[in-house]
């Protein structure tokens, strides 16, 4: 009786954190934070980060991580998608929106519908791989990775330095841009160590014509030491904290 009362408890509270997650999905909006070019002046790209207004799950990495929980990553990648869609219409020439992908929705059929509404507007469209899970789970990735770019996707590596993306996953995925995490950028004008990694990775982007973003930028130091060492892409908040498109 002690176990089934037990199993009913678990059941109700799984049950509870379902409908909270539903609730999340109907509250997700999106904010966009600019990625900018010291050399050009201006804005070369946004990046469009999920929110949700649901109070219990308003950190972003609560929502992906009880999404995963559950098996619903695509559901929530479906609705970012959707999301995106008029900002992406809204962009001047040239200017690109940068919209993250978790690793399962590469398993996502819908990713590589010719026909969706975002594969229309995909030449404006950065795919941002985040390697919260392991990109080498994904069955024939290299192929996946194809047919995106034959829609007119650009792909995006995320988190380099933060101990999920990796050199291999480089390698695998031959990503037009590469984002360093705000591990590697917080304080690095005090940290020689750092500085020797990130001019290692900008000497390595340019050999392979990778675009790099210094992400997390937050001080002028920071931004300094980085321009310094080659940089020339910058999102953080001494640029713009996250908000609303700009139109």
């Amino acid at each position: 009786m002690e176990i089934a009362s037990h199993h009913d408890e678990e059941e109700a509270t799984r049950s509870e954190r379902m409908v909270h997650l539903e609730r999340a999905f109907g509250g997700v909006y999106m904010v966009y934070q600019p990625i900018v070019s010291w050399r050009l002046h201006q804005p070369i790209g946004y990046e469009a980060l999920a929110r949700s207004a649901d109070p219990r799950l308003r950190n972003p990495g609560d929502l992906f991580s009880e999404a995963e929980r559950f098996g619903q990553v695509q559901s929530l990648g479906r609705i970012i998608r959707g999301h995106v869609l008029a900002a992406a219409d809204a962009l001047t020439d040239g200017t690109r929106l940068f919209v993250n992908l978790h690793v399962d929705d590469l398993e996502d059929a819908t990713l590589y519908d010719a026909v969706a509404p975002l594969s229309l507007l995909a030449p404006r469209v950065v795919l941002e791989i985040t390697e919260r899970g392991s990109i080498e789970s994904i069955p024939d990735v290299d192929k996946k990775i194809s047919s995106l770019r034959a829609l007119g996707y650009r792909i995006a590596l995320d988190d380099i330095g933060a101990g999920y993306a990796n050199l291999n996953t480089l390698a695998v995925l031959e990503p037009d841009v590469v984002k360093l995490d705000m591990s590697l950028i917080r304080n690095i004008h005090e940290r020689g160590t750092k500085q020797r990694v990130v001019s290692a990775m900008v000497e390595l982007c340019r050999d392979m014509k990778i675009e790099l973003v210094a992400e997390g930028v937050e001080t002028r130091d920071e931004l300094e030491a980085l321009l310094a060492l080659g940089c020339d892409l910058f999102q953080g908040y001494f640029f713009a904290r996250p908000g609303p498109f700009p139109r």
